[in-house]
């Protein structure tokens, strides 16, 4: 199984991703949310029963079929790495979720892709995943900081942010993001508590 294929499987239909659920506290209900690279749509799913009207992208049609009858959720099939990016210039999202899943050329988009007042949440794979299994391709594996650098790119303010080995539910190293665009003329100073990893 390729790297990206084992990113792929998990992306089930389970429980929404711990990092995701801390921060769901930021989407308000009618929140306009982008799920990024969805798969089987857990976090879809998840955000959607909470009130959010979630856009669900993958590349995998037969899987967004599975959510073609849920309300609150819109699918669109689309190559995130083949073909353009598949919005219209300057299209925003209160919210955007991305988990494990990396594809760098994007990162300047995804950041773009956050409305003011709006938030970004981001875990995926990094470096040191290797010694667990795959994804173990440098290609798939955030380098120290990534995660950081693609907010400070966005203008984006660290709410939240990790570097860490989670040990369940099958041990992995990853970094979590959760970032927010300030409201025009919001003092960028009054950005939530950065909470290192510990």
């Amino acid at each position: 199984m390729t790297d990206s294929a084992v990113a792929g499987t998990m992306h089930g239909t389970g429980a929404p991703s711990a990092w995701v659920a801390r921060w769901a506290h930021l989407i308000a209900p009618g929140a306009r949310v982008l799920d990024l690279a969805c798969g089987h749509g857990r976090h879809a799913r998840w955000l959607a029963a909470r009130g959010a009207l979630v856009t669900a992208v993958d590349r995998d049609a037969a899987a967004l079929a599975t959510m073609s009858t849920l309300a609150n959720v819109t699918t669109l099939a689309a190559d995130l790495e083949g073909a353009p990016w598949p919005f219209a210039p300057g299209e925003t999202f209160d919210a955007v979720i991305v988990t494990n899943y990396l594809h760098r050329p994007l990162f300047g988009v995804i950041g773009a892709s956050v409305a003011p007042g709006g938030v970004l949440i981001y875990e995926t794979f990094a470096r040191g995943n290797e010694k667990f299994g795959k994804p173990s391709n440098p290609l798939f594996l955030l380098a120290p900081g990534e995660l950081l650098d693609l907010a400070g790119e966005a203008n984006l303010r660290v709410a939240g942010f990790e570097d860490v080995t989670l040990p369940a539910p099958r041990a992995a190293c990853v970094q979590r993001l959760c970032a927010t665009r300030a409201v025009p003329g919001e003092n960028p100073a009054s950005a939530a508590l950065y909470e290192a990893a510990s």
